[in-house]
């Protein structure tokens, strides 16, 4: 299966002007270089990147880390919150996804634990 980054450029392009964001920003959230971010917008240099800057440009972007690389291989995008997919043999890829759910997990248990505390509140208790 062929790359497709003309794909690619055209998803960057489409989502900067989305939401508003300069080349500049973007570099600046994803820690990517300006001149990498431009040459991927613009589809200018082709040649391999590697999966890290993808990943980082798409969380920059508000998407799944693996938007971009997705749109690469011709393959639908994961949703925000869709689970990472990681080889067997990817140890920091697999310690950043549990990282990942135990943020989510948190923060259920946050926000339940915040309208626990907001009805017992209201609730007034029993009393005694």
């Amino acid at each position: 299966m062929s790359e497709d980054w003309t794909a690619v450029a055209h998803a960057i392009d489409q989502r900067v002007s989305e939401l508003g964001m300069r080349q500049r920003e973007l570099a600046e959230r994803s820690h990517v270089s300006q001149a990498i971010v431009r040459e991927l917008q613009h589809n200018t240099v082709q040649r391999r990147r590697s999966a890290r800057t993808l990943e980082a440009l798409s969380l920059a972007l508000g998407w799944h880390a693996e938007h971009l690389s997705a749109v690469l291989d011709r393959r639908t995008p994961p949703q925000v919150g869709d689970p990472l997919t990681i080889a067997d043999d990817d140890v920091p890829g697999r310690l950043s996804a549990i990282e990942h759910q135990l943020r989510r997990i948190t923060d259920t248990l946050d926000e339940m634990n915040s309208r626990l505390t907001a009805e017992t509140g209201r609730g007034g208790g029993s009393g005694g």
